[in-house]
Protein backbone atom coordinates (compact mmCIF):
# COMPACT_ATOMS: atom_id res chain seq x y z
CA UNK A 1 0.00 0.00 0.00
CA UNK A 2 1.79 3.24 -1.43
CA UNK A 3 1.96 6.49 0.52
CA UNK A 4 0.06 9.06 -1.34
CA UNK A 5 0.08 12.92 -1.31
CA UNK A 6 -1.11 15.48 -3.13
CA UNK A 7 -3.43 13.96 -5.58
CA UNK A 8 -1.79 10.96 -5.74
CA UNK A 9 1.38 12.15 -6.80
CA UNK A 10 3.80 9.19 -5.37
CA UNK A 11 6.31 9.78 -3.06
CA UNK A 12 10.03 8.22 -3.63
CA UNK A 13 9.73 6.78 0.43
CA UNK A 14 6.97 5.15 0.40
CA UNK A 15 4.51 2.73 3.04
CA UNK A 16 4.22 -0.71 1.66
CA UNK A 17 2.89 -3.33 2.79
CA UNK A 18 4.51 -6.59 3.92
CA UNK A 19 2.82 -10.04 4.44
CA UNK A 20 4.28 -11.92 7.13
CA UNK A 21 4.39 -15.67 7.46
CA UNK A 22 0.86 -15.70 9.00
CA UNK A 23 -1.01 -13.63 6.66
CA UNK A 24 -1.00 -11.29 8.71
CA UNK A 25 0.29 -7.83 6.77
CA UNK A 26 2.59 -4.94 8.48
CA UNK A 27 3.04 -1.26 6.83
CA UNK A 28 6.57 -0.35 6.57
CA UNK A 29 7.74 2.88 5.44
CA UNK A 30 10.28 1.84 3.25
CA UNK A 31 13.54 4.28 2.60
CA UNK A 32 14.45 5.57 -0.60
CA UNK A 33 17.91 5.85 -1.79
CA UNK A 34 18.43 9.30 -1.20
CA UNK A 35 18.61 9.07 2.90
CA UNK A 36 20.18 6.00 2.63
CA UNK A 37 23.02 7.87 0.96
CA UNK A 38 23.10 10.56 3.55
CA UNK A 39 23.24 8.08 5.99
CA UNK A 40 26.17 5.99 4.49
CA UNK A 41 27.98 9.53 4.31
CA UNK A 42 27.42 10.20 7.83
CA UNK A 43 28.86 6.57 8.37
CA UNK A 44 32.43 6.88 6.25
CA UNK A 45 32.76 10.32 8.22
CA UNK A 46 32.94 8.52 11.39
CA UNK A 47 34.84 5.68 9.99
CA UNK A 48 37.58 8.11 8.27
CA UNK A 49 37.90 9.97 11.90
CA UNK A 50 38.41 6.75 13.31
CA UNK A 51 41.06 6.04 10.96
CA UNK A 52 42.99 8.87 11.24
CA UNK A 53 43.30 8.31 15.02
CA UNK A 54 43.84 5.05 14.42
CA UNK A 55 47.19 6.28 11.90
CA UNK A 56 48.50 8.39 13.99
CA UNK A 57 48.19 5.62 16.92
CA UNK A 58 49.51 2.41 14.68
CA UNK A 59 52.55 5.23 13.36
CA UNK A 60 53.16 6.10 17.05
CA UNK A 61 53.56 2.04 18.29
CA UNK A 62 55.63 1.56 15.19
CA UNK A 63 58.03 4.06 15.20
CA UNK A 64 60.78 1.42 13.93
CA UNK A 65 59.41 0.23 10.56
CA UNK A 66 56.58 2.27 8.13
CA UNK A 67 55.77 -0.95 6.47
CA UNK A 68 55.13 -2.53 9.17
CA UNK A 69 52.76 0.31 10.36
CA UNK A 70 51.13 0.22 7.21
CA UNK A 71 50.44 -3.15 7.08
CA UNK A 72 48.94 -2.84 10.14
CA UNK A 73 47.06 0.24 9.68
CA UNK A 74 45.70 -1.73 6.14
CA UNK A 75 44.34 -4.91 8.63
CA UNK A 76 42.49 -2.87 11.22
CA UNK A 77 41.52 -0.32 8.26
CA UNK A 78 39.73 -3.41 5.99
CA UNK A 79 37.99 -5.22 9.36
CA UNK A 80 36.82 -1.81 10.93
CA UNK A 81 35.48 -0.95 7.49
CA UNK A 82 33.17 -3.78 7.27
CA UNK A 83 33.09 -4.99 10.45
CA UNK A 84 31.22 -1.55 11.79
CA UNK A 85 28.26 -1.67 9.19
CA UNK A 86 27.58 -5.61 10.08
CA UNK A 87 28.41 -5.73 13.72
CA UNK A 88 25.88 -2.13 14.36
CA UNK A 89 22.97 -3.45 11.58
CA UNK A 90 22.61 -7.00 13.12
CA UNK A 91 20.24 -8.20 15.68
CA UNK A 92 18.32 -5.55 18.23
CA UNK A 93 20.57 -3.12 16.92
CA UNK A 94 19.37 -2.82 13.59
CA UNK A 95 21.42 0.36 12.61
CA UNK A 96 24.78 2.00 12.55
CA UNK A 97 25.22 5.70 13.77
CA UNK A 98 24.50 6.96 10.37
CA UNK A 99 21.30 5.00 10.13
CA UNK A 100 20.42 6.12 13.75
CA UNK A 101 20.63 9.89 13.34
CA UNK A 102 18.57 9.41 9.80
CA UNK A 103 16.16 7.48 11.37
CA UNK A 104 16.70 4.31 9.75
CA UNK A 105 17.20 0.33 10.09
CA UNK A 106 17.52 -2.48 8.61
CA UNK A 107 15.05 -5.79 9.29
CA UNK A 108 14.08 -9.08 7.40
CA UNK A 109 11.75 -8.87 4.64
CA UNK A 110 9.36 -10.38 7.68
CA UNK A 111 9.65 -7.31 9.61
CA UNK A 112 12.24 -9.47 12.25
CA UNK A 113 15.58 -8.36 12.84
CA UNK A 114 18.05 -9.16 10.60
CA UNK A 115 20.74 -12.15 11.76
CA UNK A 116 24.46 -11.58 11.59
CA UNK A 117 24.74 -13.83 8.57
CA UNK A 118 22.68 -11.74 6.76
CA UNK A 119 24.08 -8.24 8.05
CA UNK A 120 27.56 -9.91 6.88
CA UNK A 121 25.89 -11.06 3.41
CA UNK A 122 24.47 -7.41 2.46
CA UNK A 123 27.59 -5.76 3.33
CA UNK A 124 30.49 -7.60 1.84
CA UNK A 125 28.46 -7.52 -1.24
CA UNK A 126 28.69 -3.43 -0.75
CA UNK A 127 31.77 -4.02 -2.82
CA UNK A 128 29.25 -5.03 -6.00
CA UNK A 129 26.82 -2.22 -4.99
CA UNK A 130 29.65 -0.07 -5.10
CA UNK A 131 30.58 -0.56 -8.95
CA UNK A 132 31.70 1.31 -11.35
CA UNK A 133 34.70 2.76 -9.46
CA UNK A 134 36.05 6.16 -10.50
CA UNK A 135 39.77 6.45 -10.49
CA UNK A 136 41.30 9.15 -8.44
CA UNK A 137 43.49 12.20 -10.45
CA UNK A 138 46.01 12.00 -6.58
CA UNK A 139 46.45 8.22 -6.65
CA UNK A 140 45.03 6.56 -8.66
CA UNK A 141 43.03 3.89 -6.28
CA UNK A 142 40.15 3.27 -7.41
CA UNK A 143 36.84 4.94 -5.16
CA UNK A 144 33.32 3.25 -5.61
CA UNK A 145 30.62 5.42 -7.05
CA UNK A 146 27.66 3.58 -5.47
CA UNK A 147 26.24 3.60 -9.54
CA UNK A 148 25.08 0.16 -9.65
CA UNK A 149 23.46 -0.18 -5.43
CA UNK A 150 22.00 3.50 -6.75
CA UNK A 151 20.33 2.10 -9.96
CA UNK A 152 19.02 -0.86 -8.50
CA UNK A 153 17.54 1.20 -5.75
CA UNK A 154 15.56 3.07 -8.25
CA UNK A 155 14.20 0.20 -10.22
CA UNK A 156 13.98 -2.36 -6.95
CA UNK A 157 9.93 -2.13 -5.55
CA UNK A 158 11.66 -1.68 -2.20
CA UNK A 159 14.48 0.25 -3.12
CA UNK A 160 16.84 -2.53 -2.30
CA UNK A 161 20.22 -2.77 -3.66
CA UNK A 162 21.97 -5.88 -4.66
CA UNK A 163 23.39 -6.50 -1.01
CA UNK A 164 19.69 -6.43 -0.15
CA UNK A 165 18.19 -8.72 -2.31
CA UNK A 166 20.85 -11.34 -1.71
CA UNK A 167 20.61 -11.08 2.03
CA UNK A 168 16.68 -10.51 1.93
CA UNK A 169 16.47 -6.86 3.93
CA UNK A 170 14.77 -3.91 4.04
CA UNK A 171 16.13 -0.09 5.12
CA UNK A 172 12.99 1.52 6.62
CA UNK A 173 11.73 4.00 8.87
CA UNK A 174 11.56 3.46 12.69
CA UNK A 175 9.17 6.14 13.17
CA UNK A 176 6.66 4.14 12.95
CA UNK A 177 8.20 0.91 12.97
CA UNK A 178 5.58 -1.52 12.39
CA UNK A 179 2.05 -0.67 11.51
CA UNK A 180 -0.71 -3.14 11.51
CA UNK A 181 -3.32 -2.71 8.43
CA UNK A 182 -5.65 -4.26 9.95
CA UNK A 183 -9.03 -2.61 9.68
CA UNK A 184 -12.81 -3.82 10.72
CA UNK A 185 -14.00 -6.33 7.66
CA UNK A 186 -17.48 -4.30 5.67
CA UNK A 187 -19.76 -7.15 5.56
CA UNK A 188 -23.31 -7.37 6.84
CA UNK A 189 -24.14 -8.97 9.44
CA UNK A 190 -25.71 -12.66 8.94
CA UNK A 191 -27.64 -15.22 11.56
CA UNK A 192 -25.58 -18.43 11.33
CA UNK A 193 -27.79 -21.58 9.28
CA UNK A 194 -26.51 -24.16 11.46
CA UNK A 195 -26.39 -24.36 15.35
CA UNK A 196 -22.64 -23.46 16.58
CA UNK A 197 -21.23 -25.08 19.75
CA UNK A 198 -19.34 -22.78 22.37
CA UNK A 199 -15.58 -23.23 20.61
CA UNK A 200 -17.23 -22.48 16.91
CA UNK A 201 -18.85 -19.27 18.03
CA UNK A 202 -15.38 -18.32 20.03
CA UNK A 203 -13.50 -19.35 16.99
CA UNK A 204 -15.60 -17.42 14.39
CA UNK A 205 -15.08 -14.09 16.83
CA UNK A 206 -11.27 -14.74 17.04
CA UNK A 207 -11.66 -14.63 13.19
CA UNK A 208 -13.49 -11.62 12.88
CA UNK A 209 -11.05 -9.54 15.16
CA UNK A 210 -8.19 -11.15 13.15
CA UNK A 211 -9.47 -10.58 9.73
CA UNK A 212 -8.19 -6.83 9.35
CA UNK A 213 -4.88 -7.99 9.92
CA UNK A 214 -4.69 -10.55 7.06
CA UNK A 215 -4.48 -10.65 3.62
CA UNK A 216 -7.42 -11.63 1.75
CA UNK A 217 -5.91 -14.69 0.26
CA UNK A 218 -5.32 -15.53 3.82
CA UNK A 219 -8.96 -14.90 5.03
CA UNK A 220 -10.38 -17.19 1.51
CA UNK A 221 -7.74 -19.56 3.04
CA UNK A 222 -9.24 -19.78 6.14
CA UNK A 223 -13.21 -19.88 5.70
CA UNK A 224 -12.87 -22.35 2.98
CA UNK A 225 -11.89 -25.12 5.94
CA UNK A 226 -14.73 -23.99 7.47
CA UNK A 227 -16.85 -25.20 4.35
CA UNK A 228 -19.31 -27.51 6.84
CA UNK A 229 -20.73 -23.89 8.14
CA UNK A 230 -20.76 -21.82 4.83
CA UNK A 231 -21.35 -24.59 2.18
CA UNK A 232 -19.34 -22.06 -0.19
CA UNK A 233 -15.35 -21.73 -0.85
CA UNK A 234 -13.37 -19.32 -1.96
CA UNK A 235 -14.43 -15.20 -1.67
CA UNK A 236 -18.53 -16.10 -1.08
CA UNK A 237 -17.39 -18.69 2.02
CA UNK A 238 -15.31 -16.00 3.39
CA UNK A 239 -17.92 -13.37 3.31
CA UNK A 240 -20.89 -15.13 4.35
CA UNK A 241 -18.52 -16.92 7.40
CA UNK A 242 -17.70 -12.81 8.10
CA UNK A 243 -21.21 -12.50 8.20
CA UNK A 244 -21.51 -15.00 10.73
CA UNK A 245 -18.83 -14.23 12.53
CA UNK A 246 -20.26 -10.31 13.01
CA UNK A 247 -23.65 -11.64 14.09
CA UNK A 248 -22.05 -13.69 16.49
CA UNK A 249 -19.70 -10.93 18.50
CA UNK A 250 -23.01 -8.52 17.95
CA UNK A 251 -24.70 -10.46 20.06
CA UNK A 252 -22.49 -10.88 23.14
Amino acid sequence: MLFMANKDIRLLDTRQSIELGEGVEIELRIAGPFPRALALLLDMLILGGVMILVGLLVSALALSSVMVAQGVFLIISFFMSWGYFTFFEAGKRGATVGKRVLGLRVIDRSGNNITKGQSFVRNILRLVDMLPGIPTTATGVLVGSFGLGFFCCLFTRKFQRIGDLVANTLVVYTDPELLMTGQEPKVDAAAPGVALTREEQVALAEYYNRAGMWSEARRIELSDHAYGITRQNGMAGMVKLLGMAKWIKERK
